[in-house]
């Protein structure tokens, strides 16, 4: 993998976490307003697919390499 291709995963990650970090703190603002419990499970279904996605990207960056 070319440095460039790693530069724009390890961009693509710092945006993810962002909107992860942003999916929080709506949940967290959702729940505190008493929202409707099933909109609340989306959000939180959107959240963790943005978590996996975070993991694949990382392990293309930072392949495992067994010592």
């Amino acid at each position: 993998m070319s440095e460039q291709e790693q530069a724009d995963l390890r961009l693509r990650v710092a945006r993810l976490r962002q909107e992860h970090a942003d999916y929080d703190v709506a949940i967290e603002a959702m729940i505190a307003t008493s929202c409707e419990p099933l909109r609340i499970q989306r959000m939180k279904k959107k959240k963790l697919t943005i978590k996996d996605e975070i993991s694949r990207l990382e392990d293309q960056i930072i392949p495992d390499i067994i010592a």
